[in-house]
């Protein structure tokens, strides 16, 4: 028995240790096939020895029975908001007015971007997750504990040997926006109404009473303070805190800077508002706090914010505009999706003239009709949507937008599952639209990555009959390809160039490629990883297919389907006779090699090679790959501009090493 309760623990802190890597510090340490079968074999062994099982085991992550209703929950310290200020002179205020009560003719700020999620109250009790509230009016909010507890980046237990009895940490559950479109698209996939932003996706994923729900959502806690506490040691300054706080196992944002005077305070401002779009979560402007926690205590506070911090805004990302149409497109899926088109606005850096109205049951809640005067909101990298109709200022009368019955493409009949929100074209092997889109998927970075091949290109080879699906694309030649219009010899080698490196390729990137329904990025992945080769993929039963991870019966019955299909499996055999080809996944990572231990960044534009191929060579020689700079990075693979993350690396004394150093490295030519 003590042998199996020591391999829990050894398994409980070797779990904890790589997802404190992976969610805290963007530097994974094992892969995601060594992570799921430690989890796997940690769930038997507390199935087998339940009076092992602990509440802060990675297990529990997974989501408990659903609650039937909320309960209250009385902050022990108020969750006050923060006034704000929209301009450098409010800043320039706002310092002399603490200056002043200070006797001090500056004030040192901490400055940390402002987070467009949902606060979030997590308490501690001898470093033990006891209890998570939302904010509520700030005094009151609701237990939302079942929730918290499935978000990897929220600690079930705090990293330290001697926690002190009572530590509540306050922060922000973010989606990111990367997540928030993958996790939409899944939706439109489906068929399902899609969340308007990250944020309500955010406090809606809260709010359910259901916690495995909550758990299947990408949301993200950032920790920005200390609430209430009882005996803990805590540093003297707001920066020295935040510190703390991530040496306690949170994840907390690593754009916090330290600014002498409001005039540094207002640079950093200016310099975050510049990146907002690369920042990867919403943000709606900067906090300025005084850093020092002995003049936050003498500037104290009033009826409900502190005097001692300050939220900058940033400009709207809302605007008002005009809806002049709406035109119906069909995708790769045969989803028929509305698109606005609207008089011309600036809003969120941009000039948006088009923003996506997603389905017919969201025309019919926005009550949009053609001439509307329409809000429209752009936040990042996000599609602009139609936040709302303003039926209030309609002069007349104005009909109401009509779903078409047949495709706009092929004219086929147009269908519509009971519980579906998609309409959808179902003439898949016959309807222009979906064929296109199916070959702008292929080609696309994440799946064959075959650059010089983009979206003209393709609808004028298939305009011209020279097409009709992706195997299509390896029996081009340069005659057929030079002869095009506007196209010449130079392009069409370099297309057919692309065309031919692309045979080599790796087996979840093929997957993806195929175009599958509901097949993501991390699904292919998942699917490579657990067959291993394509031959098992597409011979596996349904129940086979349901035992992968993020495979439910949906998603299974839509890969069964695909492989059974007798065009797919046609165009399959193409492409492989073709020439595609791919090493076993087996051998993606060997764990072994002139990289073994290292943990490596990509990032700018590589000359022979994509940074995924980079990251696959990297991962072959034995190393591991991360998102973003951190003090865990060994080595930066940097190409021409290259941006925040060089800079950071040189900041840090990390290696930095080139595109031809790199090869020479490893010894080896690119993918």
């Amino acid at each position: 028995m003590r042998a199996i309760e020591q391999e829990i623990r050894e398994l409980v802190t070797k779990l904890d240790a790589w997802s404190l890597a992976y969610h805290r510090d963007d530097n994974p340490i094992a892969s995601d096939a060594e992570y799921d079968r430690a989890l796997r074999l940690l769930r038997e062994l507390e199935a087998e020895n339940p009076h092992l099982l602990s509440p802060t085991s990675p297990t529990q992550r997974v989501g408990d029975k659903p609650l039937s209703e909320f309960q209250s929950v009385v902050h022990k310290m108020p969750m006050l908001s923060l006034d704000n200020a929209f301009s450098g002179e409010d800043l320039k205020a706002f310092e002399e007015r603490n200056a002043a009560k200070l006797n001090l003719s500056k004030l040192a700020f901490c400055c940390e971007p402002k987070l467009d999620g949902v606060a979030l109250s997590l308490v501690y009790e001898k470093g033990i997750l006891v209890r998570a509230a939302s904010r509520g009016d700030g005094s009151v909010g609701e237990d939302i504990t079942h929730n918290a507890r499935t978000i990897a980046t929220v600690p079930l237990q705090l990293s330290i040997n001697q926690p002190p009895p009572v530590l509540e940490v306050r922060g922000e559950v973010v989606i990111p926006r990367a997540e928030f479109a993958k996790m939409n698209e899944r939706l439109i996939e489906r068929g399902e109404s899609v969340f308007q932003n990250p944020r309500n996706a955010a406090a809606g994923s809260l709010r359910q009473l259901d916690p495995r729900i909550t758990a299947k959502r990408p949301l993200v806690f950032m920790a920005y303070s200390v609430g209430y506490s009882e005996e803990a040691q805590l540093p003297e300054s707001h920066r020295e805190t935040l510190n703390y706080l991530n040496e306690l196992g949170f994840k907390t944002s690593d754009l916090i800077e330290l600014a002498e005077g409001w005039e540094a305070a207002e640079a950093y401002v200016a310099r975050i508002l510049e990146r907002r779009d690369a920042i990867g979560v919403d943000i709606d402007g900067v906090v300025v706090k005084i850093d020092s926690y002995d003049q936050q205590n003498a500037v104290g506070f009033v009826a409900r914010a502190p005097r001692w911090a300050i939220a900058r805004k940033f400009p709207a990302q809302e605007e008002v505009t005009r809806l002049i149409d709406v035109d119906f497109q069909v995708g790769r899926t045969g989803a028929v999706t509305p698109v606005a088109r609207l008089e011309p606005v600036f809003v969120g850096g941009v000039t948006v003239s088009n923003a996506t109205l997603h389905n017919a049951d969201e025309i019919a809640r926005l009550d949009v009709r053609v001439g509307d005067e329409v809000i429209v909101r752009r936040a990042g990298d996000v599609i602009p949507q139609i936040v709302r109709a303003l039926a209030d200022r309609r002069s007349e009368p104005l009909p109401k937008i009509m779903y078409p019955t047949h495709c706009p493409d092929c004219h086929s009949v147009l269908t519509r599952d009971l519980d579906e929100a998609a309409v959808r074209c179902e003439n898949a092997s016959g309807c222009p639209a979906q064929q296109k889109a199916a070959l702008e998927h292929f080609v696309s970075r994440k799946a064959m990555d075959i650059d010089g091949v983009g979206e003209k290109l393709l609808h004028q080879l298939f305009d011209a009959g020279l097409i009709k699906n992706a195997a299509d694309l390896y029996s081009l030649d340069l005659d057929t390809l030079a002869n095009l219009e506007r196209m010449g010899a130079k392009s069409a080698k370099k297309a057919l160039s692309a065309i031919d490196t692309s045979k080599k390729t790796e087996l979840p990137r093929f997957i993806y490629a195929l175009g599958i329904r509901e097949v993501g990025e991390a699904t292919a992945r998942n699917l490579s990883t657990y067959f291993g080769s394509l031959e098992l993929l597409s011979k596996a039963s349904r129940d086979a297919l349901e035992a992968v991870d993020d495979v439910g019966p949906v998603v299974a019955a839509r890969i069964h389907h695909f492989f059974n299909y007798e065009p797919n499996t046609v165009l399959v055999e193409r492409l492989l006779d073709a020439g595609l080809h791919w090493e076993s996944a087996s051998n993606d990572a060997t764990g072994d090699g002139i990289l073994s231990d290292q943990t490596w960044v990509v990032t700018g534009k590589l000359e022979s090679m994509s940074r995924d191929e980079a990251g696959s060579l990297i991962r072959r020689h034995g190393g591991q790959t991360a998102g973003s700079v951190s003090k865990k990075t060994d080595v930066l693979l940097a190409g021409p501009g290259a941006g925040s993350k060089l800079s950071k690396a040189q900041s840090l004394g990390i290696t930095i090493i080139d595109e031809a150093g790199f090869l020479a490295l490893i010894g080896e030519v690119p993918l």
